[in-house]
């Protein structure tokens, strides 16, 4: 049995911005998801705790994989036909060191940032 996110009304629904690009940050591991919004589903995520991305890195945790995980994720959201997205920061979150290298390297990999 699927339950489903309650209905949002349809005027909150207009200034919603349809894809959210969410960052999480461990002292192991880098993570990011985009999020639609409308059905509160995760679109697409990259994670530097997926086995296949391991071998690759050097360390999980460092702004290069960080690079490599907004790399990965831009990719995989051109794949799925997502052409732009919205970037939610944390009120603690500055654009700065990973951060800095996750969202640039989305853009990088043909996204537009919103």
């Amino acid at each position: 049995m699927v339950i489903l996110p309650p209905a949002k009304p349809p005027r909150i629904i207009n200034f919603l911005k349809p894809y959210v690009l969410k960052m999480h940050f461990t002292n192991k591991f880098v993570s990011a998801q985009v999020i639609h919004s409308p059905t509160a589903t995760v679109a697409s995520s990259a994670s530097s705790q997926e086995k296949a991305l391991r071998p690759n890195m050097d360390s999980t945790r460092d702004v290069a994989a960080a690079a490599k995980i907004g790399k990965i994720l831009g990719e995989r959201l051109l794949l799925k036909g997502i052409p732009a997205v919205a970037v939610h920061l944390k009120r603690e979150q500055k654009y700065h060191g990973k951060i800095k290298a996750v969202i640039d390297s989305v853009r990088e990999a043909g996204v537009k940032l919103l």
